[in-house]
């Protein structure tokens, strides 16, 4: 997807081989659009979302709220900090952001891309009773209790619960349901909330169910 900085031609040993370094792989973070205010005082709305693949001059990121192109984006991934960028492109899912970086800062980006292709090699287990997982394809569809239907952003999910972000702030206690999941909201995040099922899930039918109901 990405192209090398020269055009494909082979770079020397210098700069421009941070310049070509990419990492294909799901990445949790957050992101703002700058067009998108909510409130009184036009705070900006932050969402969950993840990111694909990245290299130091584009990022893939999937996320409940597109944007259009042109938009600024702030997104923030503890792997790779603060990135700042326009939408070049929208994706049925999500979209593919152009990054706005100095030289000094790209060379920067491209070691910590280096440093996460190692690092996933060696993830500690996750040793919880009911270990989240990340959904292969997070996006899907909220149903609120009056049969509202909205997109939504999966953050993760486990056998008990799972944690979303969508364009809705709903209050404690709210049913909903989750694709076929139906749960009840227990708790605030930055980036969304979280459900706790009304019963303990399989977990080899969680993707299935979580999924958009067919029309």
């Amino acid at each position: 997807m990405f192209q090398s900085a020269d055009g494909g031609s082979t770079p020397s040993r210098s700069h421009f081989d941070w310049h070509d370094v990419r990492f294909i792989g799901a990445v949790a973070g957050r992101y703002a659009l700058s067009d998108r205010r909510v409130g009184d005082d036009g705070k900006v709305s932050v969402y969950a979302c993840r990111l694909c693949s990245i290299s130091t001059r584009l990022a893939v990121v999937v996320g409940p709220v597109v944007g259009r192109e042109g938009e600024s984006v702030t997104a923030h991934f503890d792997e790779f900090g603060i990135l700042r960028g326009k939408i070049s492109r929208k994706l049925p899912s999500g979209f593919v952001m152009e990054l706005m970086l100095n030289d000094t800062d790209r060379n920067k980006l491209g070691g910590k891309i280096v440093w996460q292709k190692k690092r996933v090699h060696e993830q500690v287990p996750d040793k919880r009773d009911h270990k989240r997982i990340l959904p292969r394809d997070p996006r899907t569809v909220l149903t609120l209790g009056d049969g509202t239907q909205m997109p939504c952003f999966v953050i993760d999910i486990s056998q008990s619960g799972i944690a979303v972000s969508a364009d809705i702030w709903p209050g404690l206690g709210t049913p909903m349901a989750i694709g076929k999941l139906v749960g009840r909201v227990v708790r605030y995040l930055d980036v969304g909330f979280a459900l706790q099922f009304i019963q303990l899930q399989e977990i080899d039918q969680l993707e299935i169910l979580m999924a958009p109901p067919v029309e």
